[in-house]
């Protein structure tokens, strides 16, 4: 079982920023067709994809994020993080890390993020 913890979350006001971490219990990237993310989700609503990056680099944003949000990782510490600037209200909810291999999925239990004046 893959066990993922994220870390980061705060409370921040508009135009802040804030970086969120996810630490892996496995190295990550060592495979084929392994993703990671970040997803986010409010109560009420779905989970929706933030930002994502694959074992070989590829990277791809929610398009409300595009310019503000940067996923990057640190293999060595079997880490991703999510870099977060500007953030806007909107961005308030918990953030989630997903890892996936063979086309299965695994998760962090979630850090809040609440972005409030």
């Amino acid at each position: 079982q893959v066990q993922l913890v994220e870390s980061g979350g705060g409370l921040v006001q508009p135009g802040g920023s804030l970086r969120l971490s996810c630490v892996a219990s496995t190295s990550i990237f060592s495979y084929v067709d392994v993703t990671m993310g970040w997803y986010r989700q409010v109560p009420g609503n779905q989970r929706e994809l933030v930002a994502a990056i694959t074992s070989i680099g590829s990277r791809n944003y929610a398009d409300s994020v595009k310019g503000r949000f940067t996923i990057s990782r640190d293999g060595a510490k079997n880490t991703v993080y999510l870099q977060m600037n500007n953030l806007q209200p909107q961005d308030t909810a918990v953030y989630l890390c997903n890892y996936k291999r063979f086309a299965t999925d695994y998760w962090g239990q979630g850090t809040q993020v609440t972005v409030s004046a």
